[in-house]
């Protein structure tokens, strides 16, 4: 087996991780992260940690065939773009995508608004406070962006979960493309069972 073979392999079992620039490092186990489903934030505990730095690019980009599905704009459409790369130590933790109609961003995000970026960080529903709220999960390989971004290799999996926000009218409002390596990361879901009226009354 060649060196380069044998660190492909350690990096695809998730034990080196490859630094474009500047070569191949251990990948020290870190604390995971709680993904809280229904509500799509990061843990606010975990969130707060002074060790886990959290990056973000805002742009604006014309809607993809992809996002026009998940948003229900026409293609071509202006969203708001946020790129948010959650680090500890260094060490990537997290990478979130969230695109909105460009004319339902809060005033000031793309403009490094310090309270609207805060919010991102947390990888929270930026537009209004939406009426429902749909996630799918799923154990996946990483995109090439996605294992770039990760260090991870491409053989590692990651949990992939893709948010949608709707408000009362029934618009999307948001659309979010998060991804984590599969050992980073915990995600929560809890149901609340409301009894209907015929069982109350019973």
């Amino acid at each position: 087996m060649t060196l380069r073979r044998a660190l492909a392999v350690l990096q695809g079992e998730g034990l080196v991780e490859k630094i474009h620039g500047k070569g191949n490092y251990v990948r020290h186990p870190r604390r995971k992260i709680m993904y809280v489903g229904g509500w799509g934030t990061l843990d606010p505990w975990t969130a707060a940690e002074p060790t886990l730095r959290i990056t973000v690019r805002s742009t604006t980009v014309p809607a993809s065939v992809h996002l026009t599905t998940l948003l229900k704009v026409p293609t071509g459409s202006p969203l708001a773009e946020y790129t948010c790369l959650s680090l500890e130590q260094g060490s990537p933790h997290g990478l979130a995508r969230i695109y909105i109609p460009r004319d339902l961003a809060p005033a000031g995000v793309l403009d490094d608004d310090s309270v609207c970026r805060e919010a991102v960080t947390r990888f929270a529903v930026l537009g209004p406070l939406p009426a429902t709220i749909r996630e799918t999960v799923c154990a996946r390989s990483p995109t090439p962006d996605e294992a770039s971004a990760l260090r991870i290799g491409n053989n590692m999996a990651v949990l992939g979960i893709t948010r949608i926000a709707t408000d009362a009218a029934g618009r999307v409002v948001e659309a979010a493309l998060l991804a984590f390596p599969g050992d980073r990361v915990d995600a929560v879901f809890t149901a609340h069972h409301v009894p209907n009226e015929r069982q109350a009354q019973g």
